[in-house]
């Protein structure tokens, strides 16, 4: 795909590298120059469409679904699918490799329900026969909660096997795919998934302002009354939608048609398999690039998503991250700090309205910092490395 695709969205404006919010396409910003009536006809209308795009990349099964969309960052989504989904008396399995399945667990228990958590660390995934281990020695867990691609590192989780497990053992199975849904496959009738939720500014390409669950409708029927919050109850949000068409408190009017023109671009692109082989593409670019310059990443090719990539921080005492972002800020993109907890490192997204000649151009632009800062090897510690290595045996 031609960078010339790829324009700088506006004079000055920098490229996100992000997992959202990110850079989007100047005919998503656009669809944003109208006002519209949230209790009007139209704005209704455009409710249907948003329900029913979301609804069309679910795959075979997906017409046993039904799209929930509700205000809000993913993380409001997130607690209103476990307030909604898991019952007051039930217990939920948490897997966690990173900071949003720590948070998933902590909203959890402030809303005063059941959990355990299976905490992975920094650079392992969950395994299917972990899963299953823990669940034949635990009957009081009801459901479990998977991260599609964990952003702290840029892992991507393997759900299908996750999923394989949960279902052998008659337990339902939630997934938090705010960062990979739109781009990586996603079937929940395949995963015999009870619910998923995800983000109108991530692989669709929107902007912030909701979320959506996707659940089953037979799931979402028996869900009345369950939740612990009047604003983040789905099956409230899902039952006023299904009579009234209407969202039931004030939505996000411009957010919802920016996403229906990034609906409009993905399907434009080929849909799932296009938006995600575009993603992978810039992946294989930006680490082919860091790489010959000596940067290396938290975690090995197997585990790479194509969503968002973790790079150590060099071990050379003249690199300093702050400074480095700032210069690379000037030549026109902002990265993402770190969020691990045992190494210093930074992460560059892939995804957003970007291309690989954007990604040579990262490199590039992160080759002049190196050389401005007087860095001469990009190279991370030893240390952070045999500490991959030893997680990588366990």
């Amino acid at each position: 795909m031609s960078t010339d695709a790829f324009p700088r969205p506006q004079p000055g404006e920098p490229f996100l590298l992000t997992p959202g919010p990110l850079t989007t396409a100047p005919e998503v910003k656009a669809a944003m120059q109208r006002d519209w009536g949230s209790w009007d006809g139209d704005f209704r209308a455009m409710t249907r469409a948003l329900r029913s795009g979301v609804l069309a990349l679910l795959g075979p099964g997906g017409e046993d679904y039904d799209c929930v969309p509700m205000q809000g960052s993913g993380s409001y989504l997130v607690e209103a699918m476990i307030g909604t989904f898991l019952p007051r008396d039930g217990k939920l399995l948490v897997l966690a490799n990173g900071a949003y399945g720590l948070r998933a667990a902590e909203a959890t228990r402030r809303i005063g329900r059941a959990v355990r958590v299976l905490d992975k660390g920094d650079y392992q995934p969950p395994r299917g026969e972990e899963v299953a281990r823990i669940l034949a020695g635990d009957p009081a867990i009801t459901h479990v909660l998977a991260i599609h691609c964990e952003t702290s590192s840029g892992i991507l989780n393997p759900v299908a096997e996750i999923a394989a497990a949960v279902a052998q053992a008659g337990r339902k199975l939630l997934i938090d795919s705010m960062s990979a849904f739109g781009a990586l496959p996603l079937e929940p009738a395949a995963l015999e998934c009870e619910a998923f939720v995800s983000s109108a500014n991530k692989c669709i390409e929107g902007v912030p302002g909701f979320g959506f669950v996707v659940a089953r409708r037979d799931a979402l029927g028996a869900a009345g009354g369950r939740a612990h919050s009047l604003s983040l109850d789905a099956h409230a949000q899902w039952a006023a939608m299904e009579k009234t068409g209407q969202w039931r408190f004030t939505p996000p009017t411009h957010t919802v048609a920016a996403f229906l023109t990034a609906l409009e671009m993905h399907a434009a692109e080929g849909g799932v398999a296009g938006r995600g082989a575009r993603y992978t593409d810039n992946r294989d670019t930006l680490v082919a690039g860091m790489r010959a310059l000596g940067f290396e990443t938290l975690l090995p090719d197997r585990w790479l998503s194509p969503i968002i990539v973790t790079f150590f921080c060099p071990e050379d005492p003249r690199f300093d991250f702050p400074h480095f972002y700032d210069a690379m800020k000037t030549r026109g993109f902002i990265l993402y700090p770190g969020k691990l907890t045992v190494v210093d490192s930074f992460r560059i997204g892939c995804i957003g309205r970007l291309d690989a000649g954007v990604m040579r151009a990262v490199t590039e632009a992160a080759r002049e910092t190196l050389a401005g800062m007087g860095v001469t090897s990009a190279a991370p510690p030893a240390a952070a490395l045999a500490e991959r290595r030893r997680a990588e045996t366990l």
